[in-house]
């Protein structure tokens, strides 16, 4: 039998897809992947589920001169198939430009589904048969039996628990060694109170998923899905559509979720057409981060060189951590607010949404309204704040507007 794979063995698989990308060639890049190999691309929203696909993607990026290096990495090794979830940043040799983000590597002794992939060939020595010597998987003689319908009804398992709006009920989906790459942390959950902790906010959202599209493999005593999905809000109303993918296991007699992956929509490192309505639609995010009560989260949809001038503080909140330390205190209110009055401007790469809004204290029942502005930029693939400017309504300091003279008629 062959020799076990090590948690560094894991690691070292990296190297092997880095050094294709050193190649600056997508077709070594490309031959990195299994025939049925998945990919969830960084700067598209494409899924890349053939190998045309795949190369034709690394084509363009590889323009870039990218390289990179793992900050951050949680292993698991299962029967016949191991991972590698975390936190990687590239040098692009091009620019000069360094870009972090979260990866999930998925191997399986002689296929794998990635994202991004890589194959793991096994000799019959148990090595790789790779320039770097990788030791692959344990084989193993008895397996569950799972079907592809199967696997795709996990998923309502798991929305089944977000239903329930209790943390510990979707916490118990994940796996002992399960790690969430969540959509909107930028901290790997690797253990059941940190799982636990990111739902205690997010259901605030009262979220309900639905799978758009997607991809199913299927392993030895594992299985993976991974695709397109959207939430409703049923807080907010807000529809926000994402790439996820899971990684389920059997464990203790049922299927668990290993592994799981969430990241927004990003398409390309420019800037996607928008429409006045999408533009309004922005308002909801900020406000789905309201709900949460977490001000990281709020914090969050500012740009990294966003500018609030809050309605109830005279100090410009020009950086995270000023702007974090302003919604600290403005949650406690527990606000949820509504556009009375938008009027939208689009530019290029910019846009702006500027008129009246409400807020609703949920800890007291107070009805706020005050004037907005936001102005949004295209960042790191999404729309974000990049300037906020709130203020009370005139009339709280002057009175009522007067009403208009009438002249006397001339008799």
């Amino acid at each position: 039998m062959p020799e076990g794979i090590t948690e560094d063995e894991v690691r070292g698989l990296f190297s092997l897809w880095n050094n294709a990308l050193a190649t600056l060639d997508p077709k070594k890049v490309a031959d990195r992947y299994s025939k049925t190999g998945v990919l969830l691309p960084t700067v598209s929203d494409k899924p890349r589920t053939d190998y045309a696909g795949i190369e034709d993607y690394f084509t363009n990026f590889l323009k870039h001169k990218p390289s990179g290096e793992i900050l951050e990495s949680h292993v698991t090794i299962g029967n016949n198939w191991c991972e590698d979830v975390g936190i990687y940043e590239f040098s692009m040799g091009a620019t000069g430009k360094k870009v972090k983000g979260r990866y999930t590597f998925v191997y399986e002794t002689h296929l794998a589904s990635t994202i991004p992939g890589i194959k793991c060939t096994r000799t019959a020595s148990g090595r790789s048969t790779t320039t770097t010597p990788v030791s692959c998987p344990r084989a193993i003689v008895t397996a569950e039996p799972i079907t592809k319908d199967e696997v795709r009804d996990l998923f309502q398992l798991w929305n089944g628990a977000l239903a329930t709006l209790d943390p510990k009920k979707v916490a118990d989906r994940y796996a002992k060694r399960g790690v969430l790459l969540p959509t909107v942390s930028d901290i790997p959950r690797t253990d059941y109170p940190g799982i636990e902790d990111y739902f205690t906010n997010f259901l605030k959202l009262k979220p309900q998923g639905e799978i758009e599209s997607g991809e199913i493999m299927i392993g030895t005593n594992w299985a993976q899905d991974a695709g397109i999905y959207e939430f409703t809000m049923g807080a907010t109303g807000a529809k926000v559509k994402g790439r996820y993918t899971f990684v389920y296991v059997f464990e203790d007699g049922e299927w668990k979720i290993s592994q799981h992956h969430s990241s927004v929509m990003p398409e390309a490192s420019k800037p996607q057409a928008i429409t006045e309505a999408e533009v309004k639609n922005l308002f909801q995010l900020w406000n789905s981060a309201l709900a949460t009560e977490d001000p990281d989260a709020v914090a969050k949809r500012y740009s990294k060189e966003g500018v609030l001038l809050p309605t109830v503080s005279d100090i410009p909140r020009t950086d995270y951590a000023l702007i974090k330390d302003y919604f600290v205190g403005f949650l406690k209110k527990k606000p949820q607010g509504e556009i009375l009055e938008s009027h939208v401007t689009i530019g290029s790469n910019w846009c702006q949404d500027a008129g009246i809004y409400e807020f609703t204290m949920g800890a007291t029942g107070d009805k706020v309204k005050g004037r907005y502005s936001f102005i949004y930029v295209w960042e790191d693939g999404e729309w974000k704040i990049n300037h906020h400017h709130s203020s009370v309504m005139p009339e709280a300091f002057l009175g009522p507007a007067p009403l208009p003279e009438i002249e006397e008629a001339v008799v």
